[in-house]
């Protein structure tokens, strides 16, 4: 039986750190001639073999639509954080949008033989999967906006359950009248995260409101104009989930462009939990979405395809966090104030 050596273990046997045993993997110069010399015999003595065979690079490929946004540079760099500490490298490949890497991609990536793909999107071009199964090349899906094709391995968060505890969140704070507005309903985790919230919604036997219950587009922009038409009628929302970080600073611009303080008079909460909802005024309550976790659990199945128990999850979902900052309080009193005096 072939017993497998990690890195972390040769790290551990020499005493020194992983990011150490992948610079001298690597041809790393600003390590020790002593070090190198202890860590390239330990790595003889112990037989450790590059991933991969001959022929195999030893590199991750991830195929991304683009790279920006602060929720995608997260992700790469949990990506990274693995990759490195095996001792591979990571190739970025810009292809297609969210629903699918080009079709060109497929050819491309099987001559360049990476040892993993993570793909950034919900699927892959017609073919794709056949193509790269028969070339030996593991793939994993990060956080797909649809419904993964069948056999494909997918890792994501529990957006279902974060729409759900958000909502339970306001509902425990006393709110009763609870709008959403969630990304495009072409994105799987919008419906989800909008499942989520029906039912606390449902659970607490309340009802979803003719108007408030809405799919805007993922940026702050949509959804300021969707709350601004809500906060506008005359039975506005005392509290609104929002199905990104970035959609409710766009709530909280119309709240503010009407003269409502959050969160004495609309309470706001987001998805994301990252630098936006970090810097907001107020603070904003968010959905912590486990990014980096996502991409480090996709990294490590795509280097340890062999692995029991690895890649054999169809589909893995993360759990999601409820963050509580200052965008949420319980409702205003009736009568009370919720507009500044002009």
């Amino acid at each position: 039986m072939t017993v497998r050596v990690t890195l972390r273990e040769i790290a551990a046997e020499t005493g020194v750190s992983l990011t150490t045993v992948s610079k001298v993997l690597n041809g790393g110069s600003d390590v020790s001639s002593a070090t190198r010399g202890a860590i390239e015999e330990q790595l003889r003595l112990r037989g450790y073999r590059r991933r991969g065979g001959a022929g195999r690079r030893e590199y991750i490929e991830v195929v991304l639509p683009r790279l920006h946004g602060e929720e995608m540079l997260e992700i790469v760099d949990g990506i990274l954080t693995v990759a490195t500490a095996e001792g591979m490298a990571v190739s970025l490949a810009m292809s297609g949008d969210v629903r699918s890497a080009a079709p060109a991609w497929t050819d491309a990536a099987v001559r360049r033989r990476p040892a993993g793909v993570i793909v950034l999107a919900s699927g892959l071009p017609p073919g794709a999967q056949e193509i790269l199964d028969r070339a030996g090349v593991p793939v994993v899906l990060v956080d797909p906006a649809g419904d993964p094709e069948h056999g494909l391995a997918a890792v994501g968060a529990a957006h279902w359950t974060g729409g759900l505890t958000a909502t339970r969140h306001l509902i425990d704070l006393g709110h009763r009248r609870i709008a959403a507005i969630m990304g495009p309903s072409s994105d799987m985790s919008a419906v989800a995260r909008m499942d989520g919230y029906r039912a606390a919604l449902a659970a607490a036997d309340l009802e979803v409101a003719s108007g408030l219950a809405r799919f805007a587009s993922s940026d702050a922009e949509g959804a300021e104009t969707s709350a601004r038409e809500m906060l506008s009628g005359a039975s506005p929302p005392s509290a609104i989930v929002a199905g990104s970080d970035a959609q409710a600073v766009g709530v909280i611009r119309a709240a503010r462009e009407l003269r409502l303080t959050v969160p004495a008079g609309l309470s706001v909460v987001g998805f994301g939990g990252l630098t936006t909802a970090a810097l907001s005024v107020p603070r904003l309550t968010t959905v912590r979405l486990p990014l980096r976790e996502i991409a480090e659990t996709a990294a490590r199945a795509v280097l340890r395809p062999d692995d029991e128990g690895a890649t054999s999850p169809r589909r893995v979902e993360l759990a999601t966090t409820l963050v509580v900052g200052g965008s949420t309080a319980p409702p205003a009193r009736k009568g009370g104030a919720t507009r500044p005096r002009a």
